[in-house]
């Protein structure tokens, strides 16, 4: 056992990334029954919804998994009178998928309070943060209720913070990951630093243990993060593909044909840096110049993404994956677990 896997109470250091939107019961638990660490997006998820998910894992796998959340940075908007320009410069994708500009909601997001009530309540194994470093009372509660926490940096800085926060341990995410670049010291444009060089910086500024993230998709990719330093792995294109994922077809077919340079960073699909696919959505939204802060552009968008991934419209979709799709060959959960598990160095 090294000192993350006993950390986390888990055989293998294997993370299934956490999918905003993207992430499946299913998956969460094929990975956590593998012996590896399965998480769990809750992204836009209520309390309520919280407690059935988390009650969901825990009915489909007794093993440890994480969940995970957004930390507010302070510049998210609120609902207001800009919403209908801003979900009518979007008019002509919800008149493809045959819906209606979506009306003002009362609010774009749930409380990350109310979240995060619900999931001291629930207790999962792990809680994974990004978007910023956890308040000390957030660590103190989860660690009286036998909860570890986890932070997401991007740069040698935002490790540090995390450590000096009381993270447990620290996912160290690279330029080539798949989704949202979760900067918060700086911002995300300034803080777009590749896995390898991040890597070994982090794992020399701090002193819990480092998980590595953004591009890793085989055994070989493993094996370089722990030469590294790693003590294990975080992987979320590779398992974005596989069957047990919430990913529909058409994003699962994306994944398989774009090569690494075409993946591209955007605000496009919602008002915050992401790497995905430069489909036709991506490319008018860019075009057209006039892209609404987050979270505003991401929940107006997804109310015509949802319709389209029904309809099978990658085109206007967000087509999240990292520059190691054409790496992401696996069908299954457990084909993808097996070919990650098989770099980690034996003991």
């Amino acid at each position: 056992m090294s000192a993350l896997t006993d950390l986390l109470g888990i055989r293998i250091p294997v993370v299934l990334g956490p999918f905003g939107g993207l992430s499946s019961i299913p998956l969460t638990a094929a990975v956590s029954a593998a012996g590896g660490l399965g998480s769990y997006g809750l992204y836009g998820y209520d309390g309520d919804r919280i407690r059935s998910t988390i009650a969901g894992i825990r009915a489909a796998t007794s093993a440890p998994f994480a969940v995970n959340i957004w930390l507010p940075t302070g510049d998210e908007v609120e609902p207001g009178a800009q919403h209908d320009a801003d979900a009518a410069a979007l008019a002509p994708f919800f008149a493809e998928v045959g819906v209606e500009p979506p009306a003002r909601p009362e609010r774009y997001l749930p409380p990350v309070d109310e979240q995060v009530e619900a999931i001291l309540e629930a207790a999962p194994a792990v809680l994974s943060v990004v978007f910023g470093a956890p308040s000390a009372a957030l660590v103190a509660e989860a660690h009286r209720r036998g909860i570890r926490v986890v932070g997401t940096a991007t740069t040698v800085a935002e490790a540090v913070a995390l450590a000096d926060a009381g993270a447990d341990a620290v996912v160290a995410t690279g330029a080539e990951a798949a989704g949202h670049r979760v900067s918060f010291l700086r911002p995300a444009e300034e803080s777009l630093v590749g896995l390898f060089s991040l890597l070994p910086q982090v794992v020399d500024a701090v002193d819990v243990p480092v998980i590595a993230a953004g591009g890793i998709a085989d055994r070989r990719g493993v094996a370089a993060a722990f030469a590294l330093g790693a003590q294990g792995v975080q992987v979320g294109t590779a398992f974005l593909a596989v069957a047990e994922s919430a990913a529909n077809a058409a994003h699962r077919a994306a994944i398989r044909s774009t090569s690494a340079e075409e993946t591209v960073l955007t605000r496009a699909m919602s008002g915050r840096l992401a790497r995905g696919a430069r489909n036709r959505a991506v490319a008018e939204i860019e075009a057209a110049g006039s892209i609404a802060p987050f979270p505003a552009q991401n929940w107006i968008t997804g109310r015509f993404r949802a319709p389209a991934g029904e309809q099978g419209r990658g085109e206007l979709q967000s087509l999240w994956m990292g520059q190691s799709a054409p790496l992401a060959r696996y069908g299954t959960a457990a084909e993808a677990f097996a070919e990650l598990a098989a770099g980690v160095p034996s003991a």
